[in-house]
């Protein structure tokens, strides 16, 4: 059982990702076309209602992510795999830039069969066309007990742009995005 917010009406679906920071993923998932809601959380440790300051330290076992709720007739799972690919390092283990831990783990929990089906497939042909010089080391595992991270955390770089690490890691990941995927973007971005 999820304890994330229910914002999932029955044409939409959920698709859980960590690649460090979830404030970077959110910012860049807010402006695809297709997608209704963004909630940053933690999924997969092992201690119940983590809170930011015990998944920071490492010790809950869980990742930083997002779910997000989006319109497969918009924007199908697998462009949501593609931007995911773009905008952080899957090939290293435990950390994204400075982030260093457990909890920046670049991780698909996957909602069902074909989620985990399309997961594997292109994480296969980034290996097969060596996009990256070193392994994808993305986990792709069921999705967990997924939990909503504290309020302040949600929409953050919405209401924080001019914030340090804003301005220093989320606006250029955002930049990235923008710059590849500008047919994705939802006119209110664009």
């Amino acid at each position: 059982m999820s304890q994330s917010n229910d914002k999932n009406p029955s044409n939409l679906e959920r698709a859980t990702l960590g690649g460090g920071c979830f404030w970077c993923l959110e910012a860049v998932y807010q402006q695809i076309s297709g997608v209704s809601a963004v909630v940053s959380g933690y999924a997969g440790g092992f201690m119940p209602n983590p809170d930011y300051e015990s998944v920071c330290s490492g010790a809950t076992g869980h990742a930083e992510i997002i779910d997000v709720y989006f319109d497969p007739q918009v924007v199908p799972f697998r462009d949501l795999l593609e931007i995911f690919f773009v905008i952080h390092d899957p090939t290293t283990l435990n950390y994204q830039g400075n982030d260093r831990g457990t909890q920046y783990r670049s991780v698909i929990f996957t909602h069902s069969e074909s989620q985990k089906t399309i997961a594997h497939a292109v994480v296969k042909e980034l290996e097969e066309a060596k996009i990256y010089s070193n392994p994808v080391v993305t986990q792709i595992d069921a999705a967990p007990v997924i939990y909503p991270a504290e309020d302040y955390h949600q929409n953050y770089f919405r209401q924080h742009p001019g914030q340090g690490y804003c301005m220093a890691v989320v606006a250029p990941k955002l930049a990235k995005f923008r710059a590849k995927f500008q047919s994705l973007i939802t006119p209110e971005f664009r």
